[in-house]
C-alpha cells in the first residue's frame, strides 16, 4: 500500500513535471498560472491531472497543446503507467479530453478537431514568441552588465555559458532560453552564435537596437495576454468567502455552497 510519505515525493515529483508545461502563447507554467485544479497519485502508478482555462471560450488550439504536454510530461515519470487528463469548464473541453486520452498521435487528433490546422506551423508560431521573449531579457542583461553591441552580438555559445545572472528573471531564463535555442538547432556547437535571430541569421551591431525594439514589442503583447489571462481567471474562479451569517445568493451563484442532500432530493 502507498504510504503518506511516498505519494507525497511522488506528487512532489508531478508537480515539478508540470511546471515544464507552458501556455503557449504566454511562454508561462501553467502551475504559475493557476491553471492546474488537482494533480493527484493513484496507486503508485496512474496519475490524474484536471486542468482548467481562463474562459470558456478559449482556444480549443491551446487547450490541446497544454493537454498534450501534460500528457507528454507526466508519462516521461519513469514510475507513471496510467495518465487521465481532464480539461474542465470549456467550450471544447469533451473533444480535447476524448483526444488526450484516446491513444491517438497528437497530430491526428489536432488536425481532426482544428479544422485541418497545421501542427508544426502553430507550435513554431509560439516557440518563435518564447525565443524572442527569453533573448530579450538575455540581451538587456548583458547590456545592463556593461557589454557593447559588438561584445553581445559576437558572444558565442561557450562565451554565454561562462556568464553568471544577477537578476532573478534572468537567472531563470538562461537555461529556458539556452534549451529553445539548442532545441531548434539555432546553436549546437561552443563556437556557434549564442544571439541569432529565429531564423537563423546573424545579429549585426548597428541592428541590435531595431531587434531590441522588435523583440520588445512581443514581450508586451505577452505580458499584456498574460495579465489578461490571469484577471479572467481570478474573475471566473474568485473564491467567494462566506462571512459568519451563513451564505449568501452570491455564495449560491459562485457555486460555492453544494446543495444540501435533503433538499437536493426532496420532491
Amino acid at each position: 500500500m502507498l504510504t503518506d510519505i511516498i505519494k507525497a515525493d511522488l506528487e512532489c515529483e508531478l508537480w515539478e513535471s508540470l511546471e515544464a508545461v507552458t501556455d503557449p502563447e504566454l511562454d508561462e507554467p501553467i502551475t504559475d498560472m493557476g491553471f492546474v485544479e488537482r494533480a493527484e497519485v493513484i496507486g503508485s502508478k496512474r496519475v490524474e491531472v484536471e486542468f482548467r482555462l481562463p474562459t470558456y471560450w478559449c482556444s480549443p488550439n491551446f487547450a490541446f497543446l497544454m493537454a498534450f504536454g501534460i500528457r507528454a510530461e507526466v508519462c516521461a515519470l519513469p514510475w507513471v503507467q496510467e495518465v487521465q487528463v481532464t480539461l474542465n469548464d470549456h467550450c471544447f473541453g469533451d473533444e480535447v479530453n476524448e483526444g488526450v486520452n484516446s491513444g491517438k498521435p497528437f497530430e491526428e487528433v489536432f488536425a481532426q478537431y482544428c479544422d485541418g490546422a497545421n501542427l508544426a506551423e502553430v507550435v513554431d508560431t509560439f516557440r518563435a514568441k518564447a525565443f524572442d521573449r527569453r533573448q530579450e531579457v538575455m540581451l538587456l542583461a548583458l547590456q545592463a552588465q556593461g557589454m557593447t553591441e559588438a561584445e553581445i552580438v559576437s558572444l558565442t555559445l561557450a562565451g554565454f555559458d561562462r556568464i553568471t545572472m544577477h537578476g532573478e528573471e534572468e537567472e531563470r531564463q538562461k537555461p529556458r532560453y539556452r534549451d529553445l535555442l539548442l532545441d531548434q538547432g539555432l546553436a549546437e556547437n561552443p563556437e556557434d552564435l549564442a544571439f541569432p535571430t529565429w531564423e537563423g541569421q546573424a545579429i549585426e551591431a548597428q541592428e541590435l537596437a531595431t531587434h531590441l525594439v522588435r523583440l520588445k514589442g512581443t514581450r508586451i503583447n505577452m505580458e499584456f495576454n498574460g495579465a489578461l489571462c490571469r484577471g479572467l481567471a481570478s474573475t471566473r474562479y474568485k473564491e467567494v468567502e462566506i462571512g459568519p451569517e451563513g451564505p449568501t445568493l452570491v455564495d449560491f451563484i459562485a457555486g460555492r455552497v453544494p446543495p444540501r442532500e435533503d433538499h437536493a432530493t426532496r420532491r
